[in-house]
């Protein structure tokens, strides 16, 4: 796990997206309609000072307070994104790809760390000053359900452009970034073991809805790998078992269950990180499977992934030479992400990187150049960067000097905001009801379910 230091007087904070290392609280060809444009942490933060909100007394929906659209057809998605993309500075096309980790328990809540990192006080002057298209919740941000209700509402005002993709690693389980506050689910490895699909949906519906309820809209769950090495020391319990068809239906459930939610679904880690006996949080995995063994054991859930219209898909930070010989991991290799996953599954939706700042992914490139190559791979969301201003100014720079094609941003950008009109986001942000998800949480119904399923 990459331990990162702040300036002098910050605590130590070690934060990942994709969920390895810690026990509770760690990380589409699909998409709700055809993408527009189509190509060929249990950790904590440090403490943090300031204000507390308590929540919205915003009212709406059953769930979130919102007001859903619900998913459009194809040609109304269409016109819809390409008027909000032309309205954009090129500073806020860059700006949509980042999912940084804020500080803080309040939009406004002013904290060292965010000070340190990237030269803005609080949640709300870095969503403004890099034009965010998203952010991600880890345990440092949880505090009470009014708290994270009226956190998540508050980044959402803070965002002018186009709302927020807000989103965090609710796997359940070992992974569990927002257990403080939901329902105990068992982990996918306790659900697959009990062959039922049902119930994996059920699971994954009703994490959703209190995701929902939170402001929570996308959660980078399920786990798609395939937990085929014992010695896996990333993986092991986190996936649904080790026989790729199992897995497979276990995770289109599970995406069926996010989208029965209105929850995006984002299936990791691609092209499959189940046969590793490193962590790509500390080291590079390599993974020797030929084209054959990964047809046969690690793209199977991925295929059922897509078909079931998941949301987005997660890079991993691993070397697979049958895939790509080049030696960069799969998250900056344009053979997997866009040869492979694009061309060869046909998945027109977002790709995700797995954490920037994972070690898997930094060996080779500076922080700067792993953004711009990512890009260039054909991902869409960039998590988690190691240093948001370095990364940043890198991709803007590319775009400015054409090494990244305009094209090629604006396929990126229109991936996203097509994600965001088929959950109701492009153009007016949801609003949580504390009050409301008070009652969605821990509800007698979820803890009935979990109860079931063996939590």
């Amino acid at each position: 796990m990459l331990r990162r230091f702040g300036t002098t007087g910050l605590l130590m904070i070690a934060l990942t997206a994709c969920g390895g290392g810690g026990s509770a609280g760690a990380t589409p060809t699909g998409g709700k309609a055809a993408s527009p444009a189509q190509s060929g942490p249990a950790e904590t933060g440090p403490a943090e000072s300031g204000s507390s909100e308590t929540g919205s007394s915003e009212t709406g929906s059953s769930e979130t307070g919102s007001t859903e659209t619900g998913p459009k057809s194809a040609g109304s998605t269409q016109s819809a994104v390409q008027r909000v993309l032309s309205r954009m500075s090129v500073e806020e096309k860059v700006g949509q790809l980042f999912m940084p980790v804020l500080y803080g328990t309040a939009a406004d809540t002013v904290s060292g760390e965010n000070q340190a990192r990237y030269a803005a006080q609080t949640p709300a002057k870095v969503i403004g000053k890099y034009h965010l298209g998203g952010v991600i919740l880890f345990p440092h941000n949880v505090k009470s359900v009014g708290q994270v209700v009226g956190l998540t509402n508050g980044m959402q005002r803070a965002s002018k452009d186009v709302p927020l993709l807000i989103g965090t690693d609710q796997e359940n389980g070992l992974v569990s970034r927002m257990s403080a506050l939901m329902t105990d689910f068992p982990g996918a490895s306790e659900i697959g073991a009990t062959k039922d699909t049902g119930l994996s949906r059920a699971v994954a519906e009703a994490t959703g809805a209190e995701l929902r309820a939170l402001g929570v809209n996308i959660d980078f769950a399920p786990v798609a790998d395939v937990n085929v090495n014992p010695r896996n020391p990333v993986i092991g319990r986190r996936a649904f078992g080790n026989d790729p068809q199992r897995v497979a239906k276990m995770v289109e459930a599970a995406v069926k269950g996010f989208d029965d939610a209105k929850v995006a679904a984002t299936v990791k880690h691609f092209p499959g990180h189940g046969d590793t006996s490193v962590d790509s949080h500390t080291g590079l995995p390599v993974i020797k499977h030929t084209k054959a063994q990964w047809e046969r054991i690690d793209a199977p859930p991925f295929r059922a992934a897509i078909e079931a219209g998941v949301d987005a898909v997660m890079s991993a930070h691993l070397v697979f030479p049958k895939l790509d010989p080049s030696g960069d991991p799969a998250t900056l290799s344009k053979p997997i992400l866009t040869g492979l996953l694009r061309e060869k599954l046909g998945f027109q939706g977002v790709v995700s990187t797995d954490a920037l700042n994972m070690a898997g992914v930094r060996k080779k490139y500076n922080d700067g150049e792993v953004a711009v190559r990512a890009v260039l791979a054909g991902a869409d969301l960039l998590l988690m960067p190691n240093d948001l201003p370095k990364a940043y100014r890198a991709v803007l720079g590319a775009v400015e000097s054409g090494r990244i094609s305009k094209q090629r941003l604006d396929q990126s950008v229109t991936r996203l905001l097509t994600l965001k009109q088929n959950r109701g986001l492009l153009t007016e942000a949801p609003v949580a009801s504390a009050a409301e998800a008070a009652d969605v949480l821990r509800s007698p119904e979820h803890r009935r379910l979990a109860a079931r399923a063996g939590g």
